[in-house]
């Protein structure tokens, strides 16, 4: 198990993505900054990498990845320990904290440090502390909140200093996409995270729920691009996606294996590159 490998290179798509479509909603009235975009970027990039070590952490001193049969982790594998992977998490975190102070002296937006600190404690407790809420099943509305509506809007207002409805609706694409790449890590957990006590919004649906749930988070921004494609037509060709989408759905309702299920959050991940990439077209042409 290496370092790299503990990164979760396979989640990053879920932090390039809302930054991508941020971008192209700020485009919409010319205020696209390519410093602040690559800021966001870096931002929303250290954040990711830094809760995925937190959770090899967190997950690896409670015994909970005892049981994984996914990929291995640091922590759990006794590859590196606890208070390493801690002080790498913390490290990454620092450094989104500096890249927040950053944007804030850029852009004089005083209030920024205040969300930066929100995402961070979240990012912790997710799965650190006493009562991670992760393992109360609201994972999903962390991954919505940060990294689809707050990491989108976020992007378009630092370079717009607006708050559009049109940035609303791509973090609301986007964070279905990162909720529905979390749903499926989970769906494949089941079994070992019912042995962990670790109560999942996976675990409370049950396995046909969960599944159902799935298909709904990547089956409802396309919903979304068909109302923002009624003002911005070239978002519609974000529904070539469906072909990609579609497949997903059945991957994970058939899925009997680890790999199976590998396999999909890996198809999540690159559809909601693929997502952010056509969606944000729309807006920029």
């Amino acid at each position: 198990m290496t370092w790299v490998q503990g990164a979760r290179l396979r989640t990053l798509p879920l932090a390039i993505s809302p930054v991508v479509l941020g971008s192209a909603v700020a485009a919409v009235t010319d205020s696209f900054n390519v410093v602040l975009a690559l800021l966001c970027l870096i931002l929303a990039l250290s954040l990711q990498i830094g809760v995925n070590f937190a959770n090899d952490y967190s997950d690896g001193v409670r015994g909970t990845d005892a049981h994984r049969v996914g990929p291995g982790r640091l922590t759990g594998s006794g590859s590196a320990s606890p208070a390493r992977v801690r002080a790498v998490a913390f490290a990454f975190f620092g450094v989104a904290a500096l890249d927040g102070l950053v944007i804030t002296l850029l852009t004089q937006i005083w209030w920024l440090p205040a969300v930066g600190v929100a995402a961070i404690l979240a990012a912790w407790f997710y799965t650190g502390g006493k009562r991670p809420y992760g393992y109360s099943g609201f994972g999903e509305l962390f991954v919505f909140v940060f990294f689809g509506l707050v990491a989108t809007v976020g992007t378009a207002y630092v370079q717009s200093h607006a708050f559009t409805l049109e940035a609303l609706a791509a973090g609301i694409g986007s964070g279905l996409l990162a909720c529905a790449v979390l749903m499926v890590n989970n769906i494949r957990d089941i079994d070992t995270d019912k042995l962990s006590g670790k109560k999942t919004l996976a675990v409370r649906l049950g396995k046909t729920g969960a599944v159902v749930t799935f298909m709904v988070f990547v089956l409802l921004p396309f919903v979304v691009v068909g109302l923002v494609g009624v003002l911005y037509p070239v978002a519609w060709f974000t529904f070539f996606l469906l072909l990609g989408a579609v497949p997903v759905c059945l991957i994970v309702a058939t899925a009997r294996s680890a790999r199976e299920y590998i396999l999909a959050l890996q198809l999540t991940s690159f559809l909601a590159v693929g997502y952010a990439l056509l969606f944000g077209l729309g807006f920029v042409i």
